[in-house]
């Protein structure tokens, strides 16, 4: 049992895919195949079953996780093996799992940043949901980014960057000006963003221990379109700041200051612990909090 065999049972069982193990460990897909053939043969055991679930280990590869991988990692350390990751040169396909509002705040800047430094990778971007835990714990994500507290516990975080909110109305609202009052907030109707990641559950909070109701005509689940919606109605949208930002440069809107004080939140990038050594996802995690750094 020699190291690359223990590296490509340690990614298989990550990643549930024979081809993502390839890609991670930078092979071909057959050096993979055998690999798991010889291991099979050795353990006796099928190790790992092809269903649409991917591939999914067996019970005594579930037993063989534990002493494999620390065999792994004593190897590693005992022959200094210094794993490197060359974003210049990699082919490496990222998953990262977004709510809206990452999706369209800093999404086109970490293309960007991807197309000058690592211009072969492939990210893909998954939508944050209720399978999102699972997909980071089972390697099938590399990192989830926005506001997420349902991942607080359990897994490796960094904060981005906090924001709090801002009301996004119409350039030329008939009724609200350049300052939005009390009165104005309570007589206007209003837009709910119930999309995750825009805390709409902290200012529902907020919203009724100040005691303020709004007058709600509509929800929404998704923040595409928002911008042109509140440009052709009377509305008000509550959003995130950096939402209203991005707002304002690409419809005919404007930001306008809450007239009470609203809570403010993180935004954070969570990763799992299988995850917080592996060389492309530290670079991964380095590139996207330089972004929020500049």
């Amino acid at each position: 049992m020699d190291m690359r065999l223990l590296a490509v049972f340690d990614e298989v069982y990550k990643t549930r895919s024979v081809t993502r193990a390839a890609e991670n460990l930078d092979i071909p897909q057959t050096s993979v195949s055998l690999a798991l053939a010889r291991m099979r043969r050795q353990f006796n055991d099928p190790l790992f079953v092809r269903t649409a679930e991917g591939m999914v280990p067996t019970p005594h590869a579930a037993d063989l996780l534990r002493p494999l991988r620390q065999a792994l990692e004593l190897l590693r350390v005992a022959t200094r093996q210094q794993v490197v990751f060359d974003a210049g040169s990699s082919s490496r396909h990222f998953k990262i799992c977004m709510t809206d509002v990452s999706h369209l705040e800093f999404l086109p800047r970490l293309i960007h940043r991807a197309a000058q430094v690592a211009p072969s990778i492939h990210i893909e971007v998954l939508r944050i949901g209720p399978d999102t835990r699972r997909l980071l714990e089972n390697g099938e994500a590399d990192l989830a980014v926005g506001y997420m507290p349902e991942l607080e516990a359990g897994f490796y975080q960094q904060q981005l960057f906090e924001q709090g909110f801002s009301c996004v109305v119409r350039k030329d609202h008939p009724r609200v000006a350049k300052r939005m009052t009390l009165t104005l907030f309570k007589r206007e109707k209003h837009v709910a963003i119930t999309a995750p990641g825009t805390g709409h559950d902290l200012l529902q909070q907020q919203l009724k221990r100040l005691g303020v109701e709004r007058r709600l005509a509509l929800s929404l689940p998704t923040l595409p379109g928002l911008g042109n919606l509140l440009a052709q109605s009377d509305l008000i949208a509550t959003v995130p700041e950096r939402v209203a930002q991005m707002l304002v440069s690409i419809a005919a809107v404007k930001l306008l200051v809450p007239p009470f004080e609203l809570p403010a939140f993180a935004i954070k990038q969570h990763w799992h612990e299988r995850f917080h050594l592996d060389p492309a996802n530290r670079w991964l995690r380095s590139m996207i909090a330089e972004m929020f750094l500049e």
